[in-house]
């Protein structure tokens, strides 16, 4: 039987990592270490139970399942499943995510040195994709290309990083927003929330299964295993880059007051830490990152949609980057404005579908308890993003005034009702019907 080297199950948990760390997750715990003042370490724990905890079961639960995230959906049917499943990859691909990877490293690594210049963001991103495009054409030796080049590269930059802000902090500690020092574990919690990693687990999950199977390994046993421990040294990973991030923000208050977002805090400290190297140790670090996430999420879309379409993956491959190169020429500004409301209605069914995947052997049919649990999250995702856009307005007072309505959890309170509902009908009706194909 085919087993890993120790080596190689240290490089897929690198991968794993390294496919996980974007630039959102870089410039997003600072902001809320220098909002959250001396209450950091408790929006820390909220933040990491979301923004660790999540992906890391999400990945466990593709892993038990041996395959991608239509394996997951599969009890509500192939059609319903099969459509989740590509909305799902596509937003968190070529419509959004791997494009603002692109535009994300431009504007936080060169357009500090460049200007906000159209030219200058083709070129860059030209350049980004066709990496991009390179590294992705061959899947089978993600192992070699990113757990054995590029993320130890990326962790050594962001080990570089977390070690100064604990050993040469900016200054001290300043003052909590109102909002953390009423509830920092609960501001930490929605905001691990909104980072939507668990999204990007979802995606990502296929990679790994393959990464492993592209070393022989075929017996399932072996390939939850390693997908398991894969997903727990990036949790570990994930959750010491954050902690350190969280450090920086909270001693910046005296360098990087007033800063509207994290890469005005990175920036400030950078700056103030490492002089003049500090911009372009900056723009290297966001960009390894982004371009590590960028392949993760190539991959994975080509891999899902060559088995639905009938395309090979490489085409797939070219397609999916000449796709994102164009969306991520329109822009920071305007890509985050589209994606946000797609993202917010597709997240809750997602959350749900990892969740209740570890219960299944608790009922009698996962139809019953799957498909109407997951179609009520939807409805009131959709909520939610309707909520944040301006037809808000348009909606009822009582939806715009749900429980958790604020914290952009509406969907939760009727889900977990629902959940109930259907558990009680599921012991009521007893053996379980025919199974949807």
């Amino acid at each position: 039987m085919k087993v890993l080297k120790g080596q190689d199950v240290l490089a897929l948990g690198f991968m794993t990592f390294a496919l996980f760390v974007g630039a959102g997750n870089i410039i997003f715990p600072p902001i809320v270490g220098l909002e959250s003042g001396p209450h950091v370490w408790m929006a820390a724990l909220g933040f990491l139970i979301t923004a660790v905890g999540l992906p890391v079961v999400t990945v466990i639960a593709l892993a038990k399942v041996g395959d991608g995230m239509d394996a997951l959906s599969s009890p509500i049917g192939k059609v319903a499943g099969g459509l989740l499943a590509a909305v799902c990859y596509l937003s968190v691909g070529p419509l959004f995510a791997t494009p603002r990877t692109a535009t994300v490293s431009f504007e936080v690594g060169v357009a500090p040195l460049t200007g906000e210049s159209s030219t200058a963001l083709f070129i860059y991103s030209l350049v980004y994709f066709l990496l991009v495009l390179a590294v992705s054409m061959y899947p089978g030796k993600l192992l070699d290309t990113v757990g054995r080049f590029l993320a130890p590269l990326k962790i050594i930059a962001l080990a570089a990083l977390g070690i100064a802000a604990f050993m040469l902090p900016a200054g001290t500690t300043g003052d909590a927003l109102p909002a953390y020092e009423a509830s920092a574990f609960s501001q930490g919690f929605i905001n691990g929330y909104l980072t939507m990693d668990t999204l990007g687990a979802l995606v990502f999950g296929i990679v790994i299964v393959n990464a492993i199977r592209s070393r022989g390994v075929e017996s399932p046993r072996l390939i939850t295993r390693y997908a398991i421990i894969a997903g727990l040294i990036a949790g570990v990973g994930l959750a010491l880059v954050y902690i350190s991030l969280f450090r920086l923000g909270a001693s910046s208050h005296e360098i990087a007051a007033g800063a509207s977002n994290g890469a005005a805090v990175l920036h400030a400290y950078v700056q103030h830490t490492f002089g003049s190297l500090g911009s372009g140790f900056l723009a290297v670090l966001i960009a390894l990152a982004c371009l590590v996430t960028a392949v993760g999420l190539t991959c994975a879309c080509a891999e899902y949609f060559s088995q639905v379409l009938p395309l090979s993956y490489r085409v797939l491959v070219v397609i999916l980057c000449g796709f994102s190169l164009l969306i991520s020429n329109l822009g920071l500004t305007k890509l985050i404005m589209f994606s946000i409301p797609v993202l917010t209605a597709i997240y809750p069914p997602c959350i749900v579908v990892v969740g209740l995947s570890f219960c299944k052997d608790l009922w009698n049919s996962q139809v019953r308890i799957l498909a109407p649990v997951m179609l009520v999250s939807l409805i009131f995702g959709m909520v939610d993003a309707i909520k944040g856009t301006s037809l808000g307005v348009n909606l009822p007072d009582f939806l715009a005034h749900l429980p958790l309505s604020e914290q952009g959890l509406a969907w939760l309170v009727p889900s977990v009702a629902t959940l109930a509902i259907a558990i009680g009908c599921d012991r009521l009706l007893g053996k379980p019907r025919e199974a949807l194909a």
